[in-house]
């Protein structure tokens, strides 16, 4: 049974930088697509970046281009998020997510078919 389990995050001052992590116990895991989410309170799950199966072609939303870096590692079946310049607006839960077997990169949460239990960032000013 594939699991998603997400660390790194915490609290950070505005301008700081966190790292999280995904570990994925999957079997093939260079054939899956992974993204990233975040989720602030009272707002939708949003499309943060997603990093591509096999060739880790990246794909990121315009809030955090230039700010956060996605990253895997097949050979540790991990998925990263570099997050540099912090702001407050950043504070989340962050989860991970794949996509089925063999997909590509999707930018909406109804493209991911399995979900990390979350990691809460929070940005103080």
């Amino acid at each position: 049974q594939v699991q998603l389990v997400e660390s790194g995050g915490g609290l950070v001052q505005a301008g700081g930088s966190l790292r999280l992590s995904c570990a994925v116990s999957a079997r093939a895991f260079s054939m899956y697509t992974m993204g990233w989410f975040r989720q602030a309170p009272g707002k939708e799950r949003e499309f943060v970046a997603a990093i591509s199966k096999s060739d880790g072609v990246t794909n990121y939303a315009d809030s955090v281009k230039g700010r956060f870096t996605i990253s895997r590692d097949n050979a540790k079946n991990t998925v990263y998020l570099q997050m540099n310049s912090l702001k407050p607006e950043d504070t989340a839960v962050y989860y991970c997510a794949k996509r089925p077997f063999g997909a590509w990169i999707g930018v909406h949460p109804r493209h991911y078919d399995l979900w990390g239990q979350g990691t809460q960032v929070t940005v103080s000013s």
